[in-house]
């Protein structure tokens, strides 16, 4: 049985742009436009921009709305101050993950967030199974707005000649609300999913085709190219940010994802603290790390990772990066697993896995 998709307002736009189209998350979405690797140099050396509308978003308000979101999120947001945003995860008892978002503080009892897309309804649902006595509403805006993101080195100039923001002013996992290319009630932040420099631009989804245009005609002097979800997908694994799905899901915690600094165990108590706070004194029995490849070969998620004759593990994500032209990735290991030994098995050849601390790219 076919399931219809979701599609943004901007899906004449993406046609008009010559955009592949592919299914992703429930959407009908942009892969590439020119290519990926065109894509992908184009945000790390000009710009990019890239529609991101099938993320969803929620509001959190209330009385209680900080000590809400400190019950259910790993991170702590009772010191978060208006206008500013922090990234969490949202487990489940076990320690297992409903979804990582970023949460915006619009006042002293209103918060914005942004979804994953796949989860947006599983998150808010959860959110509500949640509230309790707690003196809250959860708003369910996912319909209201579309989201772009103007990443890359010229993101800033492109879009200051658009707005009257200050921009300048606005430091990383910062947000203004204002006016852009003529929209009204925009939100503009600076968080970023690329590691290049750039901002994300909600928009109310009726508006949200002339701000793409506006911003397409006024960065393509500059090089800017409308970006994709295959070049979206390369530039995060360079940065070494997480994918829900693939580095961070149910059954992969943020411990063994390495993002144990979203975890605050300072807070008495919130949903997988205890799991959580078990599995960093006694340790975890799996653990995420990035690698690259020697080879031309792209090892793809699921494929089989081994120490010796030993399988250990298994490969989580995998692309080409265009600024190492090698192949990069993320693999869940068993912990305690020989770094230096480990292989992917791609049709039948092991081929050593080149194991990295820190992002390809920063």
């Amino acid at each position: 049985m076919s399931t219809e998709l979701n599609r943004t307002p901007l899906y004449d736009l993406h046609l008009e742009l010559g955009a592949r189209m592919v299914p992703f998350a429930g959407w009908e979405m942009p892969v590439q436009y020119s290519g990926i690797i065109e894509e992908h140099l184009a945000v790390r050396h000009k710009a990019g921009l890239f529609d991101v509308s099938h993320m969803g978003e929620t509001r959190v308000r209330g009385k209680d709305a900080a000590a809400f979101l400190d019950a259910i999120m790993t991170n702590e947001f009772s010191s978060l101050r208006p206008n500013h945003a922090r990234y969490t995860i949202m487990c489940y008892p076990d320690g297992g993950c409903v979804d990582d978002l970023i949460i915006y503080r619009v006042s002293h009892e209103e918060f914005f967030i942004c979804l994953n897309a796949s989860n947006a309804a599983k998150d808010i649902a959860w959110m509500k199974s949640q509230v309790g006595d707690w003196k809250v509403e959860i708003i369910d805006e996912c319909s209201q707005w579309a989201q772009l993101a103007l990443q890359g080195p010229l993101a800033e100039k492109i879009l200051s000649s658009l707005t009257d923001l200050k921009l300048d002013t606005l430091k990383r996992f910062g947000f203004l609300n204002g006016e852009v290319a003529g929209a009204q009630n925009c939100i503009v932040a600076r968080t970023g999913y690329t590691g290049s420099p750039g901002f994300e631009i909600y928009i109310p989804a009726s508006q949200s085709t002339q701000v793409a245009r506006a911003i397409l005609e006024k960065g393509k002097p500059d090089g800017l190219l409308p970006i994709g979800l295959g070049a979206r997908d390369s530039l995060r694994l360079e940065a070494g940010y997480p994918l829900y799905g693939h580095e961070l899901s149910e059954k992969i915690s943020p411990i063994q994802a390495g993002l144990s600094w979203t975890v605050k165990f300072t807070k008495p108590q919130f949903i997988g603290r205890d799991s959580l706070l078990l599995q960093t004194e006694k340790g975890v029995s799996s653990k995420v790390v990035m690698y690259s490849l020697n080879d031309r070969r792209i090892a793809r998620p699921g494929a089989t990772v081994f120490s010796g004759d030993k399988a250990v593990g298994e490969i989580l994500s995998g692309t080409l990066s265009p600024v190492l032209n090698k192949p990069i990735g993320t693999a869940l290991v068993t912990t305690g697993s020989n770094l230096d030994t480990l292989t992917v098995d791609i049709r039948g050849t092991h081929l050593p896995l080149q194991i990295t601390q820190t992002p390809f790219f920063k």
